[in-house]
């Protein structure tokens, strides 16, 4: 997932869906990103038209969460437009369950993505969500980006009955892990191995979670996040990103 940000859920295949997380935090879409000061930073749901810039960005983010476990060949294969092409495909078609992707902006330039949806985890139950991906471009990193895509997946996994967010990060991946256990998730015990190459080679992964409070008992919304109004409590504001 990489550390400052991450749509629904890493499968036993590699990483060449949309979907299958590192919870990331990368992001790119052209040569501006993240210069000059941040303008208008806000969250929203993504539209069809996003997808370009989110295959951008998953493309980076992944190539570099991934580096300690993939070999070059495979993390060449993390192309932005098949990203993109799988998003597009995702944000025009009919959506399932109750899955959301979220996009970070600095003024109209999308800088960060995250998605959420129901847990497919064997112990789950209905009260939980998964943070299934989340990133930020580098050049865009700590500047807000990543804890108000986390205050927004907050936000609609609550407003989906939720009481419990988790998320599934890479052993290796100390930064994603970092940024959300400073946001208050902590990991819950769980441990899974994914097959991440066609080789069939694996990775270690471990789970964090939080439970979400009412929010009838949030703290003020920031005002610069815009559509990710409110705080969760429980989930806290990270330093940095």
């Amino acid at each position: 997932m990489a550390h400052d940000e991450q749509t629904p859920h890493p499968h036993d295949h590699p990483p060449d869906h949309p979907h299958d997380h590192p919870h990331d935090n990368g992001h790119a879409q052209g040569d501006d990103h993240g210069r000059g000061p941040v303008a208008d930073a806000s969250v929203r749901v993504a539209r069809a038209s996003d997808a370009p810039a989110v295959g951008l960005v998953q493309a980076v983010v992944f190539r570099e969460a991934y580096a300690a476990v993939l070999a070059p060949e495979v993390l060449g294969t993390f192309e932005p437009r098949a990203f993109a092409n799988a998003w597009r495909t995702t944000l025009e078609g009919e959506r399932s369950g109750d899955g959301v992707l979220l996009v970070a902006c600095a003024g109209e330039q999308v800088v960060g993505f995250a998605a959420v949806g129901a847990s497919d985890d064997a112990d789950t139950d209905p009260g939980r969500a998964e943070l299934i991906v989340l990133g930020v471009h580098p050049d865009a990193r700590r500047q807000g980006h990543g804890s108000r895509l986390l205050h927004a997946v907050v936000d609609t996994a609550r407003g989906r009955g939720r009481s419990e967010l988790a998320a599934w990060v890479l052993a290796t991946d100390d930064d994603t892990r970092d940024f959300l256990t400073a946001a208050g998730m902590v990991a819950d015990g769980a441990h899974r191995e994914r097959v991440v190459s066609p080789d069939g080679a694996t990775a270690g992964e471990l789970r964090l979670s939080a439970a979400l409070a009412d929010e009838a008992t949030d703290a003020p919304a920031h005002d610069a996040t815009h559509d990710a109004t409110h705080e969760a409590t429980g989930v806290r504001d990270p330093e940095g990103p």
